[in-house]
């Protein structure tokens, strides 16, 4: 009888180690769908704009309003909600995108959509803040570091193919038809939420005023300031790339998904190169990768008549938009280490804070220019994203070096 407690202890472990690994892939599900019903409006921008009657410029709005939601709801929100049980708040969060994007698929003028796009914006920072931290959790420390890899890969995956995957289903099934997919997807995830995660104890909960702690540090804040920066440049141009390939490069609607599809793919070499180089040396990685990104843009509206060149200038502007995503999160992170959740939180909102002014000045640069402005803009932003990181960089330089030598000038 002593030996039934020896043979079950492994069982019991095994067991528990496959519920967490399962949990942490539907975790990753789950933020690729929550994550692609941000970016996949990006896609739809054209197809909406036609079936609603209003412009591009506002229907680009849309990403904007949701983008700011995000950006100024992400820490309160997170803060407030940390001590809820995660499988309880995960549950909440894939039926309110369930509802929300229902919503939106039935929508049938701008505001009812933009009261869609609110909703869901209420709830992506909390998912986003907590799901590799419980995670980490379930899969213990032995298995913690490729448990959070796992789910960052969904959301890496959204990031890469959420507007393509958007547009071709918004072309296959309209883009009413997409949101209708977004909201089966949602809760099917909720589904194996609920049979495959376990219960998990509730975490302390996260003061505002701890938060605001961490931006006393003057390097920490022109991180997360560089990170608006940046997204700001992405985003002028990425927002309405899509109107750009079918305006500008003559791409018929019915291929600007599979364009995109390929600007995503061609992007993994940016997210592998961005992961590999941003550790040893964050500032200048975001430096160099801002000036291939202004490079890339600028090449795709000079190239746009050629299919081959246009082809290379997408591949250059795909791989580094891609590696900024990790690049900026974990610059900023690396600016905190003592706090890199909360770094990282705030790291989500400003990355959101540039998405909605990047969108917002793309669409006033199509009022006043043309769709092929946008790309010009953007690289022109990337610039001055680039020159920031450096003069960042030389200034922190400066300050270590003047610390060093007052430390020396104090030895005896």
């Amino acid at each position: 009888m002593s030996s039934l407690p020896t043979t079950l202890a492994p069982s019991s472990g095994q067991a528990s180690a496959a519920g967490g690994a399962a949990t942490t892939l539907i975790l990753a599900v789950a933020s690729f769908v929550i994550v692609t019903t941000e970016f996949l409006m990006v896609g739809l921008l054209p197809a909406l704009a036609r079936d609603l009657s209003i412009s591009v410029t506002t229907a680009g709005q849309l990403v904007t309003l949701f983008a700011v939601v995000v950006m100024l709801a992400g820490p309160p929100l997170t803060a407030r909600l940390s001590h809820v049980e995660r499988k309880r708040m995960f549950l909440a969060v894939l039926l309110l995108f369930t509802v929300s994007n229902a919503v939106a698929a039935m929508a049938t003028d701008f505001w009812v959509l933009a009261v869609a796009r609110i909703v869901p914006a209420l709830a992506l920072p909390v998912f986003w803040g907590t799901a590799s931290e419980t995670a980490a959790k379930l899969a213990g420390p032995a298995r913690a570091g490729r448990a959070v890899a796992t789910v960052y890969l969904g959301i890496s995956a959204a990031m890469l193919f959420g507007i393509p995957l958007g547009t071709v289903v918004g072309d296959t099934l309209g883009w009413r038809g997409a949101f209708w997919a977004l909201a089966l997807m949602s809760a099917l995830v909720a589904v194996l939420l609920q049979v495959c995660m376990p219960k998990t104890a509730a975490t302390g909960r996260v003061g505002l005023r701890q938060q605001a702690r961490i931006l006393r540090d003057p390097a920490f804040v022109a991180n997360v300031l560089l990170s608006v920066t940046v997204f700001t440049a992405m985003f002028a141009g990425y927002t309405y790339l899509a109107e750009l390939m079918e305006k500008v490069a003559g791409v018929p609607p019915a291929h600007v998904g599979w364009w995109l599809m390929g600007f995503g793919a061609v992007g993994l070499v940016g997210n592998w190169l961005g992961g590999k180089w941003v550790d040893s040396k964050p500032l200048a990685t975001t430096a160099a990768f801002c000036l291939v990104l202004a490079a890339g843009m600028a090449a795709t509206v000079a190239l746009a008549a050629h299919t081959v060149g246009l082809a290379i200038a997408l591949g250059v502007w795909g791989i580094a938009n891609t590696a900024l995503y990790p690049v900026c999160q974990i610059r900023v992170m690396k600016a905190a280490p003592q706090a890199q959740a909360l770094a990282g939180t705030l790291n989500v909102s400003a990355a959101n804070g540039g998405i909605a002014l990047g969108a917002l000045l793309g669409g006033a640069s199509i009022d006043a220019w043309g769709v092929q402005s946008v790309a010009v803009v953007g690289a022109g932003i990337a610039v001055v994203a680039a020159v920031a990181a450096t003069a960042i960089s030389r200034r922190l330089k400066s300050r270590a070096s003047q610390a060093e030598s007052a430390l020396v000038f104090r030895e005896p």
